[in-house]
């Protein structure tokens, strides 16, 4: 199980999708994303890796804004595709 503390925020942005999410199963992941069934249906975030809630928390609002552009930027192709990890990954870790 992961030892990554999902933020409120993070729980907030799952609920606005009609998804539940937990610590994940797999150790190389962040979060794990339910569906209203409680079926699994993605592992999301590199443990290896920070993301908006975790830079806001390390080095402030400003910084944090910059690598979710840069994260947005990088992630153009995949994270507008619903239903995809990248998709849940990108409204729940970076918005």
């Amino acid at each position: 199980m992961s030892s990554y503390k999902i933020f409120d925020a993070q729980l907030e942005n799952a609920k606005k999708l009609g998804v539940t999410i937990k610590p994940s199963s797999n150790k190389h992941k962040k979060v794990d994303v339910f569906d209203k069934d409680n079926k699994k249906i993605a592992s999301i975030g590199s443990i290896r890796y920070q993301d908006y809630h975790s830079y806001i928390k390390l080095k402030g609002k400003d910084y944090a804004e910059t690598r979710r552009l840069l994260y947005k930027k990088r992630h153009n192709k995949t994270r507008g595709i619903p239903g995809t990890n990248s998709f849940y990954a990108d409204r729940i870790l970076w918005d």
